[in-house]
């Protein structure tokens, strides 16, 4: 009931993992992932719903028109994950959608650091973490998994409040003491260079730029945020021998992407760059095609009639433009 009045001429959707359920106590990043069933549920679900689905830049032509005949759906998943080609791609093949993979350049290269599944990792395996977050040492319990969950949280947020080069070595100087490779979670989980090229052969797939290093832009100089934006979709287009023409903001919240960094997108002459900030797409939205907002696929609630009403804009009717949502 609400949709014509508040669902706006379409929706961008955010996904990261696609992948089987995993049964754990301590899962604090299981916000980023969902299973292929859901997929495959809520690409039916938005079909029959009276959607159509719609690729990036077709996304971005109706906005700038201002009108669409249809109120469509646009599929974007962040990072470049294995399980986006094992678990989605199948599944976005059967129903004929198009979706966009933004890569994050250094983890095709098998070289990125995921610091918040070595920070995860690292509270799994122990009982009790000792961190420096720049205040001396400080304990946390982990014996229970309310515990870790509650010690994950305090660490992660308060290095969110840091530039990214501490982060970096703080996670770093954790992880080596437990003997853990922060980069080992890129080899394991993230896409090479060889399978996105494969991936490319798929006339559905678009690629969307996502820095080099996946930093929070906002927390770096001018220079070295724009270096990030500029070489990632650089590396891209010589590997994959593909346009990019889009691009996706590091965890995408207000704390990590702002007006400097939407300039920077529109300078480097991408078409259009989205956040992680929730909201349909609204024709007024034209008017800032360098920080359109998204709806994030939140994997603690695969249920479709928590589709149907992110998609009715509804939640976001009252909510302040860009106001700031999800992590990473």
């Amino acid at each position: 009931m609400a949709a014509p009045a508040t669902g706006g001429l379409g929706a961008l959707l955010t996904l990261h993992h696609v992948r089987p359920a995993r049964k754990r106590g301590f899962d604090p990043n299981g916000l980023l992932e969902i299973t292929p069933e859901f997929l495959d549920a809520v690409l039916g679900y938005i079909r029959r719903a009276g959607f159509e689905f719609v690729d990036l830049e077709e996304a971005g032509r109706r906005l700038a028109a201002g009108t669409t005949t249809r109120r469509f759906v646009c599929l974007t998943f962040d990072d470049g994950y294995r399980d986006n080609m094992a678990y989605a791609q199948p599944i976005l093949r059967r129903h004929n959608v198009p979706w966009t993979l933004f890569v994050t350049t250094a983890f095709a290269d098998q070289r990125g650091e995921l610091w918040w599944l070595a920070l995860e990792d690292v509270i799994a395996r122990s009982d009790r973490v000792v961190i420096d977050l720049g205040e001396g040492e400080e304990s946390f319990d982990c014996r229970t998994d309310a515990a870790k969950g509650a010690a994950y949280d305090a660490i992660y947020w308060r290095l969110r409040a840091m530039s990214e080069p501490q982060v970096l070595g703080i996670v770093r100087g954790l992880a080596e003491r437990n003997g853990i490779d922060t980069r080992s979670f890129c080899r394991e989980l993230c896409m090479d260079w060889d399978e996105l090229d494969a991936l490319s052969d798929d006339p559905l797939v678009t690629f969307g730029a996502h820095t080099v290093t996946h930093p929070r832009l906002a927390t770096l100089t001018g220079p070295d945020a724009a270096t990030e934006m500029r070489e990632s979709r650089t590396v891209i287009e010589r590997r994959l021998d593909r346009p990019v023409t889009t691009f996706a903001y590091p965890v995408g919240d207000l704390s990590s992407a702002g007006p400097r960094e939407f300039h920077f997108a529109a300078g480097l002459g991408f078409r259009l760059a989205v956040t992680t900030r929730p909201g349909v797409l609204k024709p007024s939205d034209a008017q800032a095609m360098h920080s359109l907002p998204r709806i994030s696929l939140n994997g603690r609630f695969q249920k479709l009639r928590y589709v149907g009403a992110l998609l009715s804009g509804l939640p976001f009717a009252s909510l302040r433009d860009f106001r700031a949502a999800g992590r990473t």
